[in-house]
């Protein structure tokens, strides 16, 4: 039987950023779904839910920056960078994606073995940096344009008329709402079903120690 060890992976910072993260991003959701059928859901009237969500949009805002200025002057932002190396990078991937659909149900090891500097595997890098740095800020854009579409005007015509706007939000909308669940599925594959979700509590991820090592 391997051994566990712990590792200190998730500062206080990145902890209180996660949790921050997901509480609104649930809330965003439930709001975001009764603004948009409102007839249907009946959870809230209509005023208290715009107001609600655009509350939780400017934290949503505010909490990226921190992040950004965070990863950026602790230089943290690398371990969402994949390697210069190419096909190591593609080998990578090939292996975490043959783990993730075959290797985890014959009980095999994970290919990766997460470290403060190395947290990500790379199919978790390639997710993470279109979300954080592509999709994410494009949600946040198009939704203050719809919070204020007199002020933005002239950038949601550059952008193609409101319907554009709106469509682009409610799509990621819909990707996001499918992230969250893959995303607690695949906090639910440590060693035990709930080892990933403590270590985003403690800050300490509990790892199976092969033997020899």
């Amino acid at each position: 039987m391997n051994r566990i060890k712990k590792i200190y992976l998730h500062p206080l910072p990145v902890r209180i950023w996660h949790w921050i993260n997901a509480v609104s991003f649930i809330v965003l959701i439930v709001t975001g779904l009764q603004i948009r059928y409102r007839e249907i859901l009946g959870l809230m009237n209509f005023r208290t839910a715009v107001d609600v969500h655009n509350f939780f949009g400017f934290i949503l805002i505010f909490n990226f920056f921190l992040w950004l200025v965070f990863y950026i002057v602790t230089g943290k932002i690398r371990i969402y960078l994949p390697p210069l190396n190419f096909r190591k990078f593609i080998t990578g991937c090939v292996k975490q994606a043959r783990y993730y659909g075959y290797g985890i149900f014959m009980g095999d090891p994970n290919p990766h073995h997460a470290t403060p500097d190395n947290k990500f595997n790379p199919m978790q890098q390639m997710a993470y940096l279109a979300i954080m740095l592509l999709l994410i800020p494009l949600q946040m854009i198009t939704g203050l344009f719809l919070w204020d579409m007199k002020l933005f005007a002239d950038w949601i015509n550059l952008a193609g008329g409101i319907k554009i706007v709106d469509t682009v939000h409610v799509f990621l909308f819909l990707f996001f709402t499918s992230f969250i669940f893959v995303h607690v599925y695949l906090a639910t594959l440590g060693h035990t079903v709930t080892a990933h979700i403590k270590a985003m509590v403690t800050g300490y991820e509990e790892m199976e120690e092969e033997r020899g090592h």
